[in-house]
């Protein structure tokens, strides 16, 4: 499968499959090119300001109807949507260390492990975070999410996702999301595929306000890829997946759904190489807020607060001077679930592995362990750069509440707070 792009966050596009099949100066003209069928997705409601309405205007061999048969609802046990909250262990701090591939033929719906819900589903606020396996690919098999958008963040092998709009190819250390309502398939590149995925229940991902920051720095939106118009005129017996209200529900078709030959609006997916993001922090001294490294966030009704964030702690130099570079102890009002897509993240020594997972909840202090405290207190605070490090944090301002999947996970450390232990008495009294 082959990828073609186009570029810019939020973006007004316009593709086309074959030549002439955007309608000329209007979205719905009464007959529209190659007897196509004019429909629109909106990821807004209708009256939303200008800056934050979304919508596409979709050219298809077939309507949306033509797609939604009759729908029996099926099991996907383990993806879970908020309020779920399963778990009697106690609060604290959580680890866990990779879980294994799971045995069987998976493909990426069904191998969906929701860790994590926070919020409520079908007030369309919050989100649900965990792990997803794929041993085969989507064959005739299709999803769309009318609970939310979904963020997948692949940590070994790459999808090569088939979408309504056009077709993604998304590896490690890449991003992609896709919009609440966008039907697609995921088929793998390899022999099996493992990531993350989170599924955001309220306002759609958004680049943060870059503040004092200035014009430039962080995410650029340039740097985010939506596909090009691609369509599939297939008249092959195939499966819909919906999931709704935190249930899913299935219809046969008699035909692939992504037959969109053109396109145009500002709804589409996307997809980001991480290593485009450019961070900032100090240059003199002292360990700025991690606010600093978000990439994408999902807005709240309250100023500055974020139903969602997502933040990446990539590669980078480290020049502050007299000052403790890791991240510090704190106490925070957001709760954190982290991930770690390759190497050691800089405030762990040990026990986060790349495909593990943490969950700080809201108000429960963290930070680094007793061997990191110690290293960083000690070291001599020359220029540093950090190298083969990627880890993110999906952080919200709801509380995260464990699943069951989660709470009985084989890879839980249940020593995790242990980390800590080591950390003596250090008051001397001296002024």
């Amino acid at each position: 499968m082959t990828s073609a792009y186009l570029s810019g966050f939020g973006n007004e596009f316009a593709s086309e499959a074959l030549p002439g099949a955007l309608p000329p100066g209007q979205n719905s003209p009464q007959r529209c090119p190659y007897k196509l069928y004019a429909e629109q997705i909106s990821g807004s409601a209708f009256t939303a300001p200008r800056g934050a309405n979304l919508r596409s205007w979709l050219y298809r061999i077939r309507p949306s109807v033509r797609h939604f048969g009759r729908f029996e609802r099926i099991e996907i046990p383990l993806w879970r949507s908020a309020p779920a909250r399963e778990s009697d262990l106690p609060i604290g701090q959580y680890r866990w260390d990779p879980p294994p591939m799971p045995l069987g033929d998976l493909c990426f719906v069904e191998g969906v492990r929701s860790m994590t819900t926070a919020g409520d589903v079908d007030s369309r606020r919050g989100v649900s975070i965990g792990f997803y396996f794929a041993t085969r690919s989507m064959i005739d098999d299709y999803f769309t999410d009318a609970d939310g958008e979904l963020m997948i963040l692949p940590q070994e092998g790459a999808l090569r996702l088939a979408t309504e709009f056009g077709r993604l190819e998304v590896a490690p250390g890449e991003i992609c999301v896709i919009p609440r309502g966008v039907k697609f398939r995921a088929e793998l590149a390899g022999a099996a595929a493992r990531g993350y995925v989170c599924e955001n229940y309220g306002a759609p991902f958004t680049l943060p306000w870059r503040g004092p920051i200035g014009a430039n720095g962080l995410a650029e939106a340039r740097d985010f890829l939506a596909p090009v118009a691609a369509f599939e005129d297939e008249q092959t017996p195939s499966r819909l997946t919906v999931k709704w209200g935190g249930g899913f529900f299935a219809c046969s078709l008699d035909h692939s759904p992504l037959d969109v030959v053109a396109w145009r609006g500002n709804l589409a997916p996307y997809k980001y190489d991480l290593a485009r993001f450019s961070p900032v922090g100090s240059i003199l001294f002292d360990h700025p807020d991690p606010s600093i490294f978000t990439v994408l966030t999902s807005p709240s009704g309250e100023p500055g607060v974020a139903d969602i964030d997502l933040a990446i702690f990539p590669e980078r130099w480290l020049v502050a001077e007299h000052s403790f570079r890791p991240p510090w102890f704190h106490v925070n009002l957001m709760s954190e679930f982290m991930g770690l897509i390759h190497g050691r993240y800089d405030a762990k020594q040990s026990g986060f592995a790349p495909g593990g997972a943490s969950l700080h909840g809201a108000m429960l202090p963290h930070g680094p362990d007793a061997e990191a405290f110690e290293r960083a207190t000690r070291e001599t605070l020359a220029p540093a750069k950090l190298e083969g490090t990627l880890a993110f944090m999906l952080e919200t301002r709801l509380p995260q509440h464990l699943t069951s999947y989660a709470a009985t996970l084989p890879t839980l450390q249940k020593d995790y707070a242990d980390c800590w232990s080591g950390l003596p008495r250090r008051f001397d009294g001296a002024p």
